[in-house]
């Protein structure tokens, strides 16, 4: 996806929204700031950017009673199925055997081999293989710091569908502000207040003693009383007497991070209901992103988003579709009015 913004020159008095990509700068639009009012710059606008316009078909995509393979031990198919029958008519079975911790953990004791994506895409497989089902679902997360300040633990969601039948890969995709905080306690006090803060019982809590590759790690601690038992020993295990506790990430551990599988799982639905409408694929959907929405005081374009360019997974069919809500910007985000 190109990068989008908008640029304003006060001493030319010209403004220019500008599309960069890796092989060209393609100008959307340069306009002069003298029309005298806001309705002569936006037909100015509407006449330099792109106009072919169509509004995508959410039609049935065809998997009515489609049998799904989901592949997971951690309870995901009780926050997916439900979506998907509800939006699609399909089926999710959950398929066993097969255990996903081998791919990775959360505690770190079995790194994640290559990407998220690369991850959700090999369990979808295995779930396939194992089921013998043409569609297959998984769901692969990943923790870290929120991507705007840093400051507070951020969860990001994957969900991709596979459908052999059609040749397509379709991912949804759901992310926000998350539980997973970490303890390094030597008193009960201090882990009860911190049990509290990172909303136990309902998430779910590991613990370990303190120690470089310690791996005696008690995982899926649910009760107070087993909580107390766990500290015990492993403050007894530690040659510090401390003890590391976190928040257990798995999905049937962790209420949260259960909210944000499930709007993966909306956002997936949405785009496997948007056909194209060309060839019918599902998954017509967003691509790239055009600024230049008008700015509301002086009618300079902005970086705010006025179109998006919706392609096909299979023909090569495309469109540019207008930016639902206001029709001008925010002068706040305007280069020209705010500096």
């Amino acid at each position: 996806m190109g990068r989008l913004w908008g640029r304003a020159n006060k001493t030319t008095g010209s403004a220019h929204a500008v599309r960069r990509t890796a092989t060209s700068v393609i100008i959307l639009g340069a306009f002069s700031t003298h029309p005298n009012t806001v309705r002569e710059r936006t037909q100015l606008l509407a006449h330099r950017l792109p106009t072919t316009v169509t509004k995508n078909s959410h039609d049935n995509p065809g998997y009515g009673q489609q049998r799904v393979a989901l592949l997971t031990q951690h309870g995901k198919e009780i926050v997916i199925a439900p979506v998907l029958k509800s939006a699609l008519g399909c089926e999710v079975v959950r398929v066993d055997g097969f255990d996903t911790d081998t791919l990775g953990s959360f505690t770190l004791e079995i790194p994640r081999a290559g990407t998220q994506m690369e991850a959700a895409r090999k369990k979808a497989r295995m779930g396939m293989t194992l089921s013998g089902l043409p569609l297959g679902l998984a769901s692969e997360g990943s923790f870290g710091p929120d991507p705007f300040a840093g400051m507070m633990p951020w969860n990001l969601e994957l969900l991709i569908f596979i459908d052999d039948m059609r040749g397509i890969e379709v991912v949804g995709r759901a992310q926000g502000s998350t539980r997973h905080v970490h303890l390094v306690a030597t008193d009960w006090a201090q882990l009860e207040t911190f049990a509290h803060q990172a909303g136990f019982p309902e998430h779910h809590l590991v613990l370990r003693p303190a120690g470089e590759g310690e791996l005696r790690i008690r995982k899926g601690i649910t009760t107070w009383p087993e909580l107390s038992e766990a500290f015990t020993q492993a403050q007894a295990q530690s040659a510090q007497g401390q003890v590391i506790l976190e928040n257990d990430l798995r999905a049937h551990a962790h209420p949260t991070r259960q909210g944000t599988i499930k709007r993966a799982a909306e956002d997936l639905a949405a785009r496997l209901q948007s056909l194209c409408p060309s060839c019918h694929t599902p998954g017509f959907w967003t691509v790239d992103r055009i600024a230049g929405l008008p700015c509301g005081a002086c009618g300079v374009p902005t970086r705010e988003t006025r179109a998006e360019v919706l392609a096909c997974l299979k023909c090569d069919h495309q469109e540019t579709r207008a930016c639902s809500g206001s029709a001008f910007a925010d002068p706040s985000r305007c280069g020209f009015c705010n500096p």
